[in-house]
């Protein structure tokens, strides 16, 4: 589709505005506290918004949609687990980090287990966030090969270097203020979406709840054969009930608010305690309404495909085109001029509030835990500043190359593909941390012995997915529980250890947080 001069106006307005706010910050990273942590002067509000951007990515402009109107709403279910997780981040993991007044999530990890934990830790994160990225960035370029008709391999290109240019001159600060006018360009994107839709069904809101609850579109249930399943609250490692989507909810929300670079660094970059705090109440009651809308979002486009047929649309029901593509047609098939521009900004937003994230969080933790400490320590300030900006143009390049990788691979829907690789690559960080925070038990063997035992497991369910393995020696549960189960065995490997072979004696550093009101 060719865009109209209003949608071009539009989105070369919005582009130009982040790369100005990339431009004006660069002014202030003249040194490694200010690139990465801004000066410590952030207020919960900003902070809170910066969340909010952060984990609403692509995932959520594209795969929310595309999930719920290809199936139903059981991988909404995950996210209420927030709720549990937040009091746990906000009374428990935040007032440590605070304290310390770390840059690096993985600091902790040295003081409680030592460097050699700290460096896996570090490498672990790298790891998965490079997964990240490549996913995010090729979620959004099918949104521009779409709107442009450029190829596939030019999007992703052109889509990198532009997030790549800003989080690099810009650091931390322009990353949480973009991330802010993202979010709010993200919500209204959504919101016209959902009127135009709204405005073109005869019986509005009510048809959309009517017609997709008596399809079973708002099931909580896996969908099989073109219908839901039965909902189940049972405790399975076979099946997705709603239980168990509720436990692998819980197991990554306190992931990434215990031990996500990402997430730490905001709290990091707070004013104070209480100003982080308010930054986590922010985005519970934000992100929650957001993920929801964006499911309802798609429910609303299957009613609306049902009463307008499209063939794209009835492809993807099918199987034969990709779920992910939905949002994309939509927004250039049917939406007015200008307004389909701003849309586009929205979907742009989704995915660079995310890439800018990362990419700085990925240069801050190559920075603090590896450069600084094991590999070239001793330097001045502006060595490592120098080093910081290296490493962000070097991880565009990495986040570039695997966006292309992965536009040649086969997957279902990316909200599924996006859960099981973070299972695979979470490493058992989860457990590591639990195991750091509630018990004084363990050392650096311990933590070695139970990451050990996690990592043959994690080979052994990759070996499964890949079908590498006879039937009688592959995984015999969902490899949605692989996170899961993983950070169980690492807990209980690691406190086990620590029990039956204890260490001489306990650093002072390995004592236990305070908990703090």
């Amino acid at each position: 589709m060719t865009l109209a001069t209003a949608d071009w106006v539009v989105l070369a307005g919005y582009l130009c505005v982040v790369l100005g706010i990339g431009l004006y910050f660069s002014r202030r990273n003249t040194n490694t506290e200010e690139y990465f942590v801004g000066g410590r002067r952030f207020r919960g509000w900003v902070i809170g918004l910066s969340l909010v951007g952060t984990s609403i990515s692509s995932i959520t402009f594209l795969a929310y949609p595309a999930d719920a109107f290809k199936t139903d709403w059981l991988r909404y279910l995950p996210n209420l687990a927030l709720l549990p997780a937040m009091l746990v981040a906000a009374f428990v993991f935040l007032p440590f980090f605070r304290r310390g007044n770390m840059t690096s999530a993985y600091e902790f990890l040295e003081q409680r287990y030592g460097p050699s934990i700290r460096v896996y830790g570090a490498v672990a994160f790298l790891v998965a966030q490079l997964v990240r990225l490549a996913m995010i960035l090729w979620l959004l370029s099918l949104l521009i090969q779409q709107v442009t008709d450029l190829s596939p391999a030019t999007a992703i290109v052109l889509g990198g270097l532009f997030v790549g240019l800003y989080t690099v001159i810009g650091g931390i600060d322009a990353v949480i203020w973009t991330d802010v006018l993202q979010t709010v360009i993200l919500l209204l994107g959504g919101i016209i979406c959902l009127w135009v839709i709204l405005d073109a069904l005869p019986g509005g809101l009510n048809q959309v709840f009517e017609q997709a609850g008596n399809a079973g579109k708002f099931a909580l249930a896996p969908w099989e054969n073109g219908a839901p399943g039965d909902t189940s609250w049972s405790f399975s490692l076979s099946e997705k009930t709603a239980t168990m989507m509720l436990l692998i909810g819980l197991t990554n929300w306190l992931t990434e608010y215990s031990s996500n670079q990402n997430t730490v660094q905001r709290y990091c970059a707070s004013r104070s305690t209480l100003e982080a705090r308010r930054g986590l109440w922010v985005y519970l009651f934000t992100a929650l309404p957001i993920w929801a809308f964006y499911m309802l979002l798609g429910t609303a486009l299957w009613v609306f495909f049902q009463a307008y047929p499209d063939p794209h649309a009835s492809a993807i029901l099918a199987g034969d085109a990709r779920a992910e593509t939905l949002m994309p047609h939509f927004i250039t098939g049917y939406l007015p001029a200008g307004v389909a521009g701003l849309v586009i900004a929205a979907a742009l937003a989704a995915a660079m509030s995310s890439l800018d994230s990362s990419i700085n969080s990925i240069t801050t933790v190559s920075v603090v835990d590896l450069s600084r400490r094991p590999l070239r320590p001793g330097r001045d300030d502006r060595h490592y500043l120098k080093v910081a900006w290296t490493i962000a143009i070097a991880v565009t390049g990495l986040m570039i190359l695997g966006a292309l990788w992965l536009n040649q691979a086969d997957t279902k829907t990316l909200q599924d593909t996006s859960t099981i690789l973070v299972s695979l690559l979470g490493g058992g960080m989860l457990g590591l941390y639990l195991l750091g925070f509630f018990s004084k038990k363990g050392n650096a063997r311990a933590a070695w012995c139970g990451i050990g035992c996690t990592l043959v497991f994690t080979g052994w369910t990759i070996l499964t997915n890949n079908q590498l393995l006879p039937e009688a020696l592959s995984a015999p549960f969902d490899l949605y529980y692989t996170g899961l189960i993983g950070n169980v065995l690492m807990f209980l490997v690691g406190y086990l250890v620590a029990l039956f072979w204890p260490a001489a004696s306990v650093a002072p550093s390995a004592s236990l947080p305070a908990f703090e009101g």
